[in-house]
């Protein structure tokens, strides 16, 4: 009897992402112990002359890619870490503004194969330090780390950095994190070291924020105490820090509330950048799937948005932006996320809703997120066939909103650039 040949992924990378999903117990799995002793082992765990480390609920991805342009643009070499992707897994790791190829990744993830052992490791573990690595061996001047999932026992953390960012802190992430809001900010505020800038971008932060600072002898820089930013006339903005204070800067496409804070980390990094880098910067930061425009007539806008923070702020962005439009409502979510609370905040803007399902062990169905939309919806079984229907019953005029996942927002871009239009 012949034997069914095995299927052969379709590159190194491919093949070594499919070992990393199926050798470790569990997707997640917080603690530091294991990644710290292969981190050490390998001397990964300072990567570049300046590391960066950014947390919070969200706003990491943007504010990364804030201060990455404004780095790029004063002459660093900038490597960001991020996650998740959108597409391809390559999209977390950038160098300079591009992408890596699957080989140097490939290459990146047999050097942590032999410096592990025995010790195993997560796929995000695995992804963090095979980023370290390829920082290391690209000998950038700059690093950006963004957490992967609260802060203080994430893979990130074993990494030696100079300064901290929380972007804003929320509940989210309830089954790792609990749903107390201090409980969160102590955990974010983990990333906090001893005599360095810890920069938070949440006003009003949990108390637990600025006592972890206080307790560890960090430099605390709060937002609406130790810097500020106000919209100005002209559609410019002014960014203030005790004395320091920049005038007429223009108004990013990425949120306002991340450059302010993008700007306070930069200050305290003692690197070298002009107000020039920062407006060229500020000019120039994009990030896909966050307020990202691909289609005109109908307007086609991609958002990640997936708790009712983001969804809070997309719904003032777009109010701004499309008022009296007619809003078609593409999403899908994951069940761990506040479904009901977030559908509740995207409602007023929804006049009509496409409910899909995504796969998977974290998926919700549309069945589930019917459960909190007006009755009668029509569901459909993934974000493309919910988008394609989309598009059948927009007008020129109206406004097709993708939203709810980075994995809703990932397969309806990954299906438009398929088609080319």
């Amino acid at each position: 009897m012949s034997q069914t040949p095995i299927p052969q992924a379709t590159s190194p990378l491919a093949m070594w992402l499919d070992y990393l999903a199926n050798i470790h117990t569990s997707a997640i799995d917080l603690g530091l112990d294991r990644v710290q002793a292969v981190a050490t082992k390998a001397n990964l765990t300072k990567p570049a002359p300046t590391v960066i480390t950014v947390a919070g609920t969200n706003g990491k991805g943007s504010t990364c890619a804030l201060m990455e342009a404004i780095l790029l643009d004063a002459g660093y070499s900038v490597g960001v870490y991020s996650s998740p992707h959108l597409i391809r897994y390559n999209e977390r790791v950038r160098i300079n503004g591009q992408d890596l190829s699957d080989e140097k990744h490939a290459q990146a993830f047999d050097f942590i194969e032999k410096q592990r052992g025995e010790i195993s490791l997560s796929l995000f573990e695995y992804g963090t330090l095979a980023a370290l690595r390829l920082f290391q061996t690209e000998q950038v001047d700059v690093v950006l780390l963004e957490v992967g999932l609260g802060g203080r026992l994430d893979a990130t953390n074993v990494v030696d950095h100079d300064v901290s960012v929380i972007t804003s802190l929320a509940i989210d992430h309830v089954d790792w994190l609990g749903d107390d809001i201090n409980v969160i900010g102590f955990e974010k505020a983990g990333i906090f070291r001893s005599g360095k800038p810890a920069i938070c971008g949440q006003p009003h932060a949990p108390a637990t924020v600025a006592a972890h600072a206080d307790d560890i002898q960090a430099e605390l820089y709060q937002v609406g105490i130790q810097y500020q930013y106000a919209l100005t006339e002209g559609n410019t903005w002014s960014w203030s820090h005790g004395s320091f204070q920049l005038e007429a800067l223009p108004v990013p496409s990425l949120p306002l509330p991340n450059a302010a804070t993008a700007l306070m980390a930069l200050a305290t990094a003692h690197l070298d950048i002009s107000d020039v880098n920062i407006v060229n910067g500020l000019n120039q930061a994009t990030l896909p799937g966050r307020m990202q425009i691909i289609h005109r007539q109908p307007t086609v806008l991609l958002d990640v948005a997936h708790n009712p923070h983001s969804a809070q702020y997309l719904v003032e962005r777009v109010k701004q932006q499309y008022a009296d439009t007619r809003i078609h409502m593409v999403v899908a979510m994951l069940h761990d996320k506040d479904i009901k609370s977030t559908l509740e905040i995207l409602a007023p803007l929804a006049s009509a809703w496409y409910p899909a399902s995504l796969t998977g062990p974290r998926a919700a169905t549309a069945d589930e997120l019917c459960q909190h939309l007006p009755q009668g919806q029509e569901k459909y079984t993934s974000p493309v066939e919910a988008f394609e229907a989309a598009m059948t019953q927009a007008t020129a005029q109206d406004v097709i909103i993708v939203v709810g996942s980075f994995h809703t927002v990932g397969e309806v871009l990954e299906h438009w650039q398929a088609k080319g239009e």
